[in-house]
């Protein structure tokens, strides 16, 4: 990972355009090739990012200012121009072990992948946190179709669920093995679906699903099993 303080102005490109004025700023180059640029303030989230995968571009202006430009593979870019840089580091964070899961949450990974037709009619579970290269998948299933359906399983569905999620599905369906019946899709399920959340996973084609906790732990009643 690389981390830079820059004072530096940045503009977006894409779908829609944004403005960062001259200000001092961390940026932040991942190892998965994602370029994240923060505040001091505000908010955990990024001001604003490019997901991998994307290209960074180091170079220089007329006038010899830095200047970064940042592409990504839909053409979407983020240029950086920056006017003193004050820290440039890079670091090697090594194998990342994973997130843990609380109790609630993880027992809803089990649930679900017991139940996956809960989530969607016709839906039967491939594997349990199905491997990428930017961490597991909590469920991988396939749809009535044949479809590959991602996963991604929250006590409280917000924002970053889905960027997260988002993330996990850019690099799915570049598998052919996953798209030979179509592409990926994705399931955000939670027991809270926050609708700034709802909204942007509608905008992204990602379904939402709230899951009742009580109900399926009573589908799996012990005290109802033969066995």
């Amino acid at each position: 990972m690389r981390l830079v303080v820059a004072r530096c102005q940045v503009d977006y490109a894409g779908r829609l355009t944004a403005h960062l004025p001259m200000a001092t700023r961390v940026l932040m180059i991942k190892a998965d090739g994602s370029v994240l640029v923060h505040s001091d303030g505000g908010s955990y989230k990024p001001l604003n990012w490019m997901s991998p995968p994307c290209t960074l571009r180091e170079g220089t202006t007329d006038d010899g200012a830095l200047e970064w430009t940042v592409t990504s593979k839909t053409d979407d870019t983020l240029r950086i121009l920056i006017e003193e840089v004050v820290h440039d580091s890079s670091h090697d964070l090594g194998v990342d072990p994973g997130l843990r899961k609380d109790g609630v949450e993880k027992h809803l990974q089990e649930l679900l992948a017991e139940h996956p037709a809960t989530l969607a009619e016709g839906l039967t579970l491939v594997r349990r946190e199905f491997p990428t290269a930017i961490g597991p998948v909590d469920l991988m299933c396939r749809d009535a179709a044949g479809s590959s359906v991602a996963v991604e399983i929250k006590r409280r569905g917000e924002i970053d669920g889905v960027e997260q999620l988002t993330r996990y599905l850019e690099l799915l369906n570049r598998d052919p093995l996953l798209t030979a019946n179509g592409a990926v899709r994705g399931i955000l399920a939670a027991q809270e679906i926050k609708p700034q959340a709802r909204v942007l996973a509608t905008d992204r084609g990602i379904a939402c699903a709230v899951v009742d906790y009580d109900a399926l732990r009573g589908i799996d009643d012990s005290e109802h099993r033969l066995f």
